[in-house]
């Protein structure tokens, strides 16, 4: 007989997490959810999934919780905060931490939840954007204990077409850090590309085509390229002050490797200014905008 599938908490109903519950509900799962804001469980509340009021009750409610939100000081508030997992009566005794965190942060607030909660910890940051997460198809990173993670497996692997186990609890935070540095980078690269392309009078639109299967093609290239050209950016697919959060984690984990990298420092700068005017809920492609103003004068 198959084994019953486990009761799961989700929290964090943003770009990738809403789909994700989406994905989960239509493997057969039961799944407990909670997000800072309500309104955003109107997606999938009607699909299935049931609203619990506080993260606390999420575990209390569940066997494994997942997170998927913001950054470090969300993660801490849902793990320790006045209605956190910490504050649970029992419940789920495994996190599954899809968020992007730093790894220290990782291994402290994994040390304090096991200390407080006796709940185990599976860092397991994700990419590949909101189509994926829906599809199920997701790239997803993860460190922690191998039994933990094994445990953790057939969940990641109804999300994932491709789960890799880093090592221990941080390395898939570190494998994230990796993963940011070079699509921060590419985001920067497509935009200037663009206007590089505009500039000299060629048409973007058959660049794509033109270098396909050659040494300058990429997925970069083939999708958020002709994102950028068509301007599309009317529903972001993510949000750009989470690209510049990262970049600069990215930074600062390079600096503590004392490595100095003057690509990535100088794509951190140009991503930053672009978000500290003013676009840090568009669109990540939307950086191209920000080039082709400099370009006009628009």
């Amino acid at each position: 007989m198959t084994a019953p599938k486990p009761r799961l908490g989700f929290i964090g109903l943003g770009i990738m997490g809403a789909p994700m519950v989406l994905r989960l509900l239509d493997q057969g799962y039961e799944v407990f959810c909670w997000n800072k804001e309500p309104e955003k469980s109107s997606e999938v509340v009607p699909a299935g999934a049931k609203w619990l009021d506080g993260p606390h009750r999420v575990r209390e409610a569940s066997d494994i919780v997942i997170l998927c939100i913001l950054d470090g000081k969300a993660v801490s508030s849902v793990c320790f905060g006045e209605n956190g997992m910490a504050r649970a009566l029992g419940g789920a005794s495994l996190l599954i931490d899809c968020s992007t965190i730093n790894p220290d942060e990782t291994q402290d607030f994994a040390a304090r939840l096991q200390a407080e909660a006796g709940m185990a910890w599976v860092d397991a940051p994700i990419s590949g954007g909101p189509k994926l997460a829906r599809d199920g198809k997701l790239i997803i990173l993860a460190g922690g204990d191998k039994a933990k993670v094994d445990q953790a497996r057939p969940v990641l692997e109804d999300l994932s077409a491709n789960l890799t186990h880093f090592g221990a609890l941080g390395a898939g935070q570190t494998a994230k850090i990796i993963n940011q540095t070079i699509v921060g980078v590419n985001y920067v690269l497509m935009a200037e590309t663009l206007v590089m392309a505009e500039k000299a009078g060629i048409d973007p639109a058959l660049l794509p085509g033109a270098f396909a299967g050659g040494a300058s093609d990429s997925r970069s290239l083939q999708s958020i390229f002709l994102q950028m050209h068509h301007a599309d950016f009317d529903k972001p697919n993510a949000y750009a002050r989470q690209l510049d959060k990262d970049l600069r984690n990215v930074r600062e984990f390079a600096e503590a490797l004392d490595l100095d990298l003057p690509l990535l420092r100088a794509a951190v700068e140009r991503y930053a200014q672009f978000v500290d005017e003013g676009n840090g809920m568009k669109d990540s492609a939307f950086i191209s905008r920000f080039y082709q103003a400099r370009m006009t004068g628009k």
